[in-house]
């Protein structure tokens, strides 16, 4: 048997297993259903002061079922920032709407609210704002807009875990619905997984319906699909009123995202320690090769990674050879910015034939946008990694860098 090597999966080694054992041993029985779920939407909502949470499959799918709870469809418009990941323009696309690109703010790198106001239409229906690398957007700003053109607010965090902005509001409270990714590489993981959090009970109802194959029996609370026996062992028990997607957690997953979730403080704490340590180092540098992504004051960061801009091209250096010299001296690696949503093959073939959602079709020059901020900071974003193990693991990482920006000087 293969040794397995003791450095990894030290993120699952609390009541991970424990609460894995007590879902195997209970043969994933009808008594069982739902029971991990349940209890990790419970702990996950009050934690973030919400009434409402529903444990999704993926941060994906969670973006299609709020978007779906606010009732977008065809020839709907959403707003969503140009730097993101393509997914959240494809949950536009699924719902049969277009996905129209926002700028973004070039010292934050977040959804410029100025930009969102001038893409408004008749046919907007919500603002998709994405908390990106771990910081909020400029929520009051974005909520007032959302008001004055009665607008839905989806707050996207796969990234932002506990941040707060200078009002000490949590990420992902503040909009209609908030949506976090549980993917390997977030702040918390169950491998694979999502959740959503709302206070109003009809937009939880309508995402927890939606993802849960639109079964009869289910509510704003609850997902269970086989609660009363005389029922669903009747044949004349009609089980789905609605249409829906499988879009459940599984009780593995969830009986992992409940123990992270009992540690999410500790993780939390843990990468904004990293991105503080790669601020200072930069700042005792005085060097003006990487520009740190700007925190507005009395924001509270929660570093998912350490974004920064590079700024090399000045001194004649190339972000590659930076990047290069940063891994010769121990750096894990630094990550880019993905391609604007827009500039994404599938988007772009799309937007070149004039079609959307595979059936209805658009003018070229209609919907999209200009956003030449987000299209220059995307090719000189660098992000550097905050999940290191130990303050060992992370002053390897400060070290690599205080040495490139040395060898640079």
């Amino acid at each position: 048997m293969k040794k397995i090597n003791s450095k990894k999966g030290w993120r699952f080694r609390n009541n991970e297993k424990k609460y894995l054992n007590k879902i195997l041993k209970s043969d994933f029985s009808a008594g069982s259903d739902n029971y991990m779920s349940e209890k990790f939407e419970t702990l996950f909502a009050k934690k973030h002061n919400q009434k409402f949470a529903i444990s999704s499959n993926s941060g994906t799918s969670t973006l299609h079922q709020a978007l779906h709870s606010f009732g977008v469809g065809h020839g709907d418009e959403v707003i969503i920032p140009a730097l993101t990941v393509g997914m959240c323009g494809f949950v536009v696309w699924q719902c049969g709407a277009v996905p129209v690109y926002a700028d973004v703010d070039s010292e934050t790198f977040l959804i410029d609210p100025n930009d969102i106001k001038k893409k408004i239409t008749n046919k907007t229906k919500a603002i998709m704002v994405v908390h990106l690398y771990g910081l909020m957007c400029d929520m009051d700003k974005i909520i007032k807009i959302a008001k004055r053109y009665n607008l839905k607010v989806l707050e996207d965090c796969a990234q932002c875990f506990l941040a707060y902005d200078n009002k000490k509001r949590i990420s992902g409270t503040i909009g209609h619905v908030g949506s976090w990714s549980l993917e390997s590489s977030k702040h918390i993981s169950s491998s694979e997984g999502g959740v959503l959090t709302t206070n109003n009970k009809l937009l939880a109802y309508k995402m927890r319906k939606f993802g849960g194959l639109g079964f009869t029996n289910i509510t704003a609370n609850s997902g269970k699909v086989r609660i009363d026996k005389n029922k669903f062992q009747n044949p004349n028990w009609k089980r789905h009123n609605e249409f829906g997607y499988n879009y459940r957690m599984s009780e593995l997953c969830a009986a992992v995202a409940l123990a992270q979730t009992e540690k999410l403080e500790f993780f939390v704490k843990k990468r904004k320690n990293s991105g503080n340590q790669f601020i200072k180092v930069i700042n005792e540098s005085k060097s003006n090769i990487l520009i740190p992504q700007k925190v507005p004051k009395d924001y509270i960061h929660s570093y998912y990674t350490f974004a920064a801009l590079f700024n090399g091209k000045s001194r004649g250096v190339r972000w590659s050879d930076f990047r290069k010299k940063f891994l010769n001296f121990g750096g894990d690696g630094i990550y880019s910015a993905w391609q604007t949503v827009n500039n994404e093959p599938c988007f772009y073939k799309a937007r070149k034939k004039g079609l959307y959602s595979g059936s209805m079709k658009i003018s070229n020059s209609y919907g999209w946008g200009e956003t030449p901020v987000a299209v220059k900071l995307q090719k000189n974003i660098m992000q550097f990694t905050t999940n290191q193990k130990n303050s060992n693991e992370i002053k390897k990482q400060i070290l690599a860098l205080k040495k490139t920006i040395e060898y640079y000087q």
